[in-house]
């Protein structure tokens, strides 16, 4: 029995975006299970008449059956209602299965359940109602072996969504400039012009804009439509100074300082000939077709000394500004981190391994960078330590895929997050690994082919990213709600309230195994 306590009235008077329902681009939406229809059916429509989730369709005056939309289908677990389709069908014409596809997309970390979960609530704004599994994956460690331990009922806040903050601040220091705020505690991690098709970048902007939020630039520069978005986009500077010019440092709000990436530390970045077109050679400043390196590291950056002339470079072209400086997990992580803060920043983001896109390389991917759920601890107990962790910003990123993950990096120092390939994957993104390639992406959301990027427009991407962030915030709330919290802000270090399956014996993993039914696994 949950015990109800008395609210107050919090501090937290954002307005949240709106939800639009944003079905997919595709014909046939792919879902958990497949319902077949056979020969024998008569059309008698007693399927749809009967289904409360939309699955049958039925239209007047047509003879013809209609395929169903097996991805709204719960499976066979609707065997237990009065309503289930296959046993009602006066013509034994229906069956329901796995869909066979399920077999083909996905990976160990991002699994098949998890990518079509991410499909279904940006399309709608609400948790799956279908039995997926969306807050763990198959990849045996990192974020997968940790559970948030079974709250206490007495511990539970009866109060409403809007009731709790999941805001956070990304400057705590005390330096003149502005102190700015996000409504969720995460933001859009650097896709630069080059790597995704425009109305990607310009729909990820958008959604920044309608959820208090930032998104990154990435290296590829400032294209002409972000700027009525300037407010939301962070400016990131890396190595190359691709498409690096005063004129867009001043329109930023944040600007990042990209020393290395978690997903290819010490290698730099990437962006192959296939995808330098006219319009990206143009704003690089390069040649059509070549393929653009960047180096490893900053040439003019070798101690904490050069560390501070690039933020200080950065405070006084930009006076209102905020710094942030993203690096790799490197075993020094902890003294990185400090002397970041050192130097001036307002915001350190670590980019920890599996983090990217398809683009980097696996060898890299998966043998370098130290993980992130080792890092993020390590870093926030060095900066308590030192006496300087509510001075500074800890953002986390690199293989943080969905809302439970947000809030186990959260629990374990990071004030939040940065997201990139879940944005993608709210775009219908199938995880192929082909992202390096100008023509190669399945669902053209990393091309810069003229053709094939612009088949997504920007209102779709906006829209999608909404609801999807919408539905995470419904897990974060829960979550607090379960601990006793009212923001996002008080989970902050609080890895008490996690466990590892490694360390728990056989009965006690067996309560943290995830059930069919559970929506949501804490």
């Amino acid at each position: 029995m949950k015990n109800v306590k008395k609210s107050r009235k919090s501090n937290y008077s954002r307005v949240l975006p709106q939800v639009v329902p944003t079905p997919s681009r595709y014909r046939n939406p792919i879902g958990k299970y497949m319902v077949k229809r056979n020969a024998n059916c008569t059309n008698c429509g007693l399927c749809a008449k009967l289904c409360p989730h939309g699955v049958h369709l039925r239209y007047e005056n047509y003879t013809q059956p209609t395929r169903p939309l097996d991805h709204k289908c719960i499976g066979p677990k609707c065997a237990a209602y009065d309503y289930y389709c296959v046993k009602n069908c006066p013509q034994q014409a229906l069956s329901v299965g796995l869909n066979p596809i399920l077999e083909t997309i996905g990976d160990y970390r991002w699994t098949a359940e998890m990518i079509i979960a991410h499909w279904y609530m940006a399309e709608t704004g609400n948790l799956p109602y279908i039995d997926l599994e969306y807050s763990l994956g198959y990849s045996g460690g990192g974020f997968d072996k940790m559970r948030f331990k079974i709250p206490d009922p007495n511990d539970y806040l009866n109060i409403p969504d809007e009731e709790i903050d999941t805001s956070i601040l990304l400057n705590k220091r005390d330096d003149g400039r502005p102190k700015r705020t996000i409504s969720h505690p995460c933001y859009g991690g650097g896709m630069s012009f080059g790597s995704t098709s425009l109305p990607v970048l310009v729909g990820r902007a958008r959604a920044a804009a309608k959820l208090d939020s930032f998104t990154c630039t990435g290296e590829g520069g400032y294209p002409d439509a972000f700027v009525p978005y300037r407010n939301n986009i962070i400016t990131q500077v890396a190595t190359g100074l691709f498409g690096v010019r005063e004129e867009t440092i001043m329109y930023a709000p944040i600007v990042e300082f990209k020393y290395a990436q978690g997903a290819k530390p010490g290698l730099g970045g990437h962006l192959l000939g296939d995808k330098v077109t006219p319009e990206v050679a143009k704003l690089r400043e390069t040649v059509v077709g070549n393929s653009l390196f960047s180096p490893f590291p900053f040439h003019s950056v070798y101690s904490v000394e050069d560390h501070k002339k690039h933020l200080d470079w950065i405070k006084e072209i930009n006076t209102q500004a905020l710094v942030s400086v993203k690096v790799s997990t490197p075993s020094d992580a902890d003294m990185v981190a400090v002397g970041s803060y050192y130097a001036g920043a307002n915001i350190v983001h670590f980019d920890g391994s599996y983090g990217g896109t398809g683009a980097a390389p696996d060898i890299a991917k998966k043998n370098i960078a130290m993980p992130i759920e080792y890092a993020i601890p390590k870093v926030h107990r060095f900066l308590v330590a030192e006496g300087v962790r509510d001075d500074i910003c800890l953002i986390a990123s690199g293989g943080i895929r969905n809302a439970m993950d947000v809030a186990k990096a959260i629990a374990m120092g990071a004030d939040g997050v940065v997201i990139g390939t879940a944005d993608l994957v709210a775009l219908e993104c199938v995880r192929c690994a082909n992202c390096e390639s100008g023509r190669g992406c399945a669902r053209s959301i990393a091309s810069t082919d003229k053709e094939l990027g612009y088949q997504i427009s920007e209102e779709y991407t906006e829209q999608r990213l909404v609801n999807m962030y919408s539905a995470w915030r419904k897990q974060w709330c829960e979550i607090l709600r379960s601990y006793g919290l009212r923001s996002i802000k008080d989970l902050v270090g609080r890895s008490d309230l996690l466990v590892n399956m490694d360390y728990l014996d056989e009965e006690e993993r067996q309560k943290y195994q995830p059930t069919p039914q559970k929506k949501l696994v804490i």
